[in-house]
């Protein structure tokens, strides 16, 4: 019942959003389900699609790519150990938009927005207002709203979306062609949000994803959670210290061989409790989440690939984070 309420009001919010109250009850809305989001049932499999966008860092939700493309969407290239000890890469496929007919498009699911011909979807990585200003770039124009789940390919303009009217920045400091930002100013308030580009992509190693976050040497602090804590809501967050630690898994993670989804192995993973969650606070002030799996496994959002960490630097890592 509360998965639909969410569901049913975030499609409200999107259809009607003409005025500057109503945007700013929008933005209120998503940064809170951002920082806090709604109590997920245990042992989730395949949660409802509602729940996408408060389930945004990946804990509980498929992939996107079946969320938005359907069943039927690219399956990225699964990764092998070659020979020489590097790895065949993943090729993530360009988000296709729907057709004329709009099938395939389930757009009220997840926040996006249209730039440069590629959909830029709500990114996991949080931002609050206050720090956003000096992250601003140069301004790449304002959205338009009216994309919702049947709308056609021709409702797929630039800058189209399902936020609203919001003005859309380059991201000082990363590359527009894999993050922007909506930027809005309501009574003195400011709202932003970043959107990143996973699709369209190539992943060799986890350099290939995860340097696009520039997390090497740049955390500032960090914490953990565990699942419990994550799937009740209970939001008890642990220090977890940036130090040589950290550091070390953290380049680990650039090495790690990449795995890609699928219905199985999301199933696998999914349906078990062994996962613990850790927020890194980047310099610039971003908060980047990443699930760690206990077979190895790290994901960043709902990026349809998986980062396979190298076994004894995963399992140094994971036992001292502690229960």
């Amino acid at each position: 019942m509360k998965e639909e309420q969410f569901k049913q009001n975030y499609k409200k919010a999107v259809d009607h959003m003409k005025t500057n109250e109503q945007m700013k009850n929008r933005l209120e809305q998503a940064l809170n389900t951002q920082n806090q989001g709604p109590k997920r049932q245990r042992k989730p499999l395949y949660i409802a699609a509602s729940v996408v966008i408060a389930a945004s860092i990946g804990l509980a939700a498929p992939s996107v790519w079946q969320q938005f493309n359907g069943p039927a969407a690219p399956t990225p290239q699964v990764a092998e150990v070659t020979p020489g000890g590097s790895f065949d890469p993943i090729v993530i496929p360009k988000m296709e938009l729907p057709d004329s007919q709009g099938k395939g498009a389930m757009a009220d699911m997840l926040q996006l927005v249209v730039f440069g011909g590629n959909v830029y979807t709500q990114s996991p990585t949080l931002l609050e207002g206050a720090n956003a200003l000096n992250l601003r770039g140069e301004k790449l124009g304002t959205t338009t709203g009216g994309i919702h789940e049947l709308s056609g390919q021709d409702k797929y303009t630039e800058l189209a979306s399902n936020i609203g009217e919001a003005d859309i920045y380059a991201v000082n400091g990363y590359d527009k062609d894999f993050r922007i930002m909506s930027y809005t100013e309501i009574d003195g308030q400011v709202y932003a949000q970043l959107f990143d580009k996973n699709n369209g992509i190539t992943i060799g190693t986890g350099a290939d994803l995860i340097g696009k976050l520039h997390l090497e040497g740049n955390v500032a602090s960090a914490q953990w959670e565990t699942f419990d804590s994550w799937n009740n809501g209970k939001q008890q967050f642990q220090p977890l210290a940036a130090d040589e630690s950290l550091e070390s898994f953290i380049s680990a993670l650039s090495a790690a061989k990449p795995i890609a989804t699928s219905p199985e192995l999301e199933e696998n993973l999914y349906g078990k409790e062994d996962r613990k969650i850790i927020y890194l606070t980047l310099k610039d002030k971003t908060q980047v989440p990443l699930v760690l799996f206990g077979e190895g496994l790290v994901r960043y959002g709902n990026v349809p690939a998986f980062l396979e960490v190298e076994k004894g630097a995963f399992q140094s890592f994971w036992n001292s984070l502690g229960e």
